[in-house]
């Protein structure tokens, strides 16, 4: 995550993003498992670690069953949202110095995250929790994220706003200063500089969408009927063209796909290429994604920007004095 952290091990229950996280990270131990099988005390055995050795214990559990968007196939939702408890097993079985627990807003509203908070100060740890909105930070993405940070020992006073430790790290990064900084090092070569193939059909629609539109001023003949019926209440940013001069919207799993969200070239007429999404995440230009485009494209739309990782891990070190 940078910040002055190594990366000592992760857990990935996807092959693919698993085969990323190797690639670029080949020093860290990686476990390819459900995290729910995985016993807790045994790994940290395995990393030759004692109880309280470990300094910052990260966990981003998926966040689908928490958002206001449609959740993807695999776990139900039930179960997505039950793989947050999870983190009180690793935090008894490490006892780490600090916790940083990263979802989508809507975890603040559920009793698990509460419960997790409860448990964890019975193991002696002080937690506070914070609403991140990554563009703040030079992410040049809006991005609001829930942040619950926790540190060993009741005592310690934790900021009421995380902004108040990190204030030399705010900024704001827009798509044109994103993408000017990725045309500078874009390689032919580069598997990532593709977008999505369109039908001629979707090619003429994404064509007639003007700067800074959507799907509200294509003419009636490119209108999707979906659309006619849905009116002006749902799918309101689909075939939405990104703004140059702001954060680009949220990257989702569906990133490069115009007609999920506003993921159209600010004005190319084209959906955004995995690269450009992925440095709207932050990711360093080159960095080493591994599996086919659909699932690159969901690695993406899932991370934490590098750039918001970066500010939160420099955020815990001042506060722990590590």
């Amino acid at each position: 995550m940078g910040a002055g952290f190594s990366v000592l091990a992760a857990v990935e229950n996807d092959s693919n993003a698993a085969a990323t996280h190797a690639k670029n990270h080949p020093t860290a131990q990686l476990w390819e498992t459900d995290i729910r099988a995985l016993p807790a005390t045994r790994m940290r055995q395995q990393l030759n670690l004692a109880p309280g050795e470990l300094t910052l214990l990260k966990t981003c559990p998926p966040c689908q069953g928490f958002s206001s968007l449609a959740s993807g196939k695999g776990l139900t939702d039930q179960e997505r949202n039950d793989l947050v408890v999870h983190t009180v097993r690793f935090v008894r079985a490490f006892m780490p110095k600090s916790v940083l627990l990263e979802n989508v807003p809507g975890l603040g509203k559920d009793a698990r995250l509460q419960y997790v908070r409860e448990s964890l100060s019975g193991l002696g740890y002080a937690s506070m929790v914070y609403q991140f909105e990554a563009s703040e930070y030079a992410v040049p993405q809006r991005r609001r994220r829930l942040i619950m940070l926790a540190v060993r020992g009741k005592r310690t006073e934790l900021p009421k706003d995380i902004a108040d430790v990190v204030p030399d790290f705010r900024g704001t990064m827009t798509v044109r200063e994103a993408f000017q900084g990725l045309r500078a090092s874009r390689r032919e070569d580069d598997p990532l500089e593709r977008s999505r193939k369109s039908s001629d059909k979707v090619l003429r629609r994404i064509e007639a969408i003007p700067i800074g539109g959507g799907r509200f001023d294509l003419p009636e003949e490119h209108q999707l009927d979906c659309h006619k019926r849905l009116g002006r209440k749902n799918a309101t940013a689909s075939y939405g063209r990104i703004k140059w001069d702001s954060p680009s919207p949220t990257m989702t799993t569906r990133c490069t796909t115009p007609a999920c969200g506003t993921f159209v070239h600010p004005e190319e007429h084209r959906g955004i290429t995995l690269r450009e999404a992925a440095t709207l995440q932050t990711f360093p230009h080159g960095y080493d994604f591994q599996g086919d485009y659909g699932s690159i494209e969901r690695q993406i739309g899932n991370a934490v920007p590098v750039r918001m990782a970066t500010v939160l891990g420099t955020a815990v070190r001042r506060i722990i004095g590590a």
